[in-house]
């Protein structure tokens, strides 16, 4: 069983790091940017922490 927590995000979000500006700084890890882009869901190598792409949201590549 996984202690990791999910995490729903919008592409206003983007681009995503972990962590994010609630994480308390005494419990935070280095700071690493993650593409969600191409499969909507993406896990923090450091934390574990799960990130997934809101349904219906649409990410504008620039």
């Amino acid at each position: 069983m996984s202690n990791a927590k999910e995490i729903e995000v919008t592409a206003k979000d983007l681009p995503l790091h972990c962590p994010t500006g609630e994480v308390a700084l005494w419990s935070s890890h280095p700071r690493v940017f993650l593409d969600i882009t191409e499969t909507g869901k993406v896990a923090c190598p450091y934390c574990g922490t799960k990130y997934k792409l809101k349904a219906g949201e649409h990410v504008n590549h620039h």
